[in-house]
């Protein structure tokens, strides 16, 4: 989103360049940033300055509350008895803190994409800027990487850090947070590499839709269905198919039922013959059900799940999956500003 005038990057671009300007102002801007990308970062330093406030004050704040579930954990034990009272302890506790931190972090790539992606490229094009840089000393390709690549990496280390920070909080406590549910509850996309895998994801995509609609506001509506028409996708589709299901099978007749890890995720119940073939849960059970099963061979019980282990591998492959659509939606941003008019 644009926060500077017209008028302000045309003084600006002229002082970017080392050669002319007063000695004083372009040795000022010589720092850490210079030229092209100090350009960039005026033009949208309210967000990235916000963005890194945000990473700051979310990570502290993590760090501290790690002091109080580490104390929690020494004192009650990590591991959830039967009957559920250190869960039922533990959320009481910190059930509401948790799901603000998970919010945080999953909720965040997607305020990336709206207000950072989607107006990079559509706020200059709508204000006509595009055409003032580019038609002064700055080729395309300069502009193009520069606009690119300063608030990608801002946005890429944001979601790093803040991810970081709170998988160290969460992971001694994983088997008690959400009831141990770290693949629906929330854990899944708001630790290791898939926040900020999802961040480059929806900015990337930000920035083509805004690039391809040239206004501001529809874009950032446009990228804001797309976020969400996607993390349905995501969580439905693809999420589930991201690692091999395990099983475990027990007598039909049995009381006790499987005996899962309590960090496992129960996916899916059936019921199957000796030799291991598979029917739906619901099948036999009106009528004469005992004939019915006997007909079919019914004998076990088979639950599906996926286990604490098979985590950081699935995030992975969602976090690869996500990158390389990532990179394919920046080459198209690239190459229709180098082939196309802006």
């Amino acid at each position: 989103m644009s926060t500077t005038g017209t008028s302000g990057l045309a003084g600006t671009t002229d002082a970017t360049d080392g050669a002319s300007g007063p000695a004083g102002t372009a040795t000022a801007r010589r720092g850490l940033l210079h030229g092209l990308p100090w350009l960039v970062w005026r033009r949208h330093r309210t967000f990235l300055r916000l963005a890194l406030l945000v990473t700051v004050v979310g990570c502290a704040s993590f760090a501290y509350q790690r002091i109080g579930v580490l104390d929690f954990l020494h004192t009650h034990g990590t591991t959830p008895d039967l009957d559920g009272r250190l869960i039922t302890t533990f959320q009481g506790s910190y059930r509401s803190m948790f799901e603000s931190d998970i919010e945080l972090v999953q909720y965040l790539p997607v305020l990336i994409g709206i207000f950072l992606g989607a107006p990079l490229i559509a706020g200059e094009q709508e204000h006509g800027t595009v055409k003032l840089v580019t038609t002064q000393s700055v080729s395309r390709g300069r502009w193009i990487a520069a606009a690119l690549g300063l608030p990608l990496a801002v946005a890429a280390l944001c979601t790093t850090l803040l991810s970081a920070v709170f998988t160290w909080l969460w992971a001694p406590a994983h088997e008690l947070v959400n009831n141990g549910d770290w693949l629906a509850g929330g854990p899944f996309d708001s630790t290791g590499p898939v926040p900020v895998a999802r961040t480059l994801f929806l900015t990337a995509c930000g920035i083509a839709l805004g690039m391809l609609i040239k206004r501001v506001v529809p874009a950032m509506a446009a990228t804001a269905v797309f976020a969400a028409v996607t993390g349905v996708l995501w969580a439905e589709q693809v999420r589930p198919r991201l690692g091999t299901l395990r099983s475990v099978t027990y007598p039909y007749a049995s009381d006790d039922g499987p005996r899962l890890p309590f960090d496992a995720v129960r996916m899916d119940d059936w019921v199957s013959t000796a030799d291991g073939k598979l029917y739906g849960f619901g099948t036999c059970v009106n009528g004469d059900t005992e004939a019915c099963r006997a007909k079919l061979g019914i004998v076990n019980r088979v639950t599906q799940y996926f286990d604490y282990e098979q985590m950081a591998g699935m995030q992975w492959r969602g976090a690869g999956i996500l990158l390389a659509l990532a990179v394919v939606v920046l080459a198209f941003v690239v190459w229709r500003a180098n082939r196309r008019p802006l």
